[in-house]
């Protein structure tokens, strides 16, 4: 299976999330591009974000966001800085 546009739409903004605390999120806001708008509504109905328009990341989300922020130090090769 390969990244599609939409996936990759979803993984930039899931990255985009704190991780070190519940009590932070995002908010996609209606200005925002059309595909961030999308992703976002897609993040929702896979059950990895609170909202719609983001709000806060579920367990799940929590889980995806992890695994997405450690492929992408690798892949951008920060991982050995930190």
């Amino acid at each position: 299976m390969l990244y599609t546009p939409d996936i990759v739409d979803e993984m930039n903004l899931l990255v985009k999330f704190p991780m070190h605390s519940n009590m932070e999120g995002i908010k996609v806001h209606s200005d925002a591009s059309p595909a961030v708008i999308s992703a976002a509504q897609r993040l929702y109905a896979k059950g990895l974000v609170t909202e719609e328009d983001g709000g806060y990341l579920t367990y799940s989300g929590h889980q995806v966001v992890e695994k997405a922020k450690s492929a992408l130090r690798i892949l951008t090769g920060t991982a050995a800085k930190e």
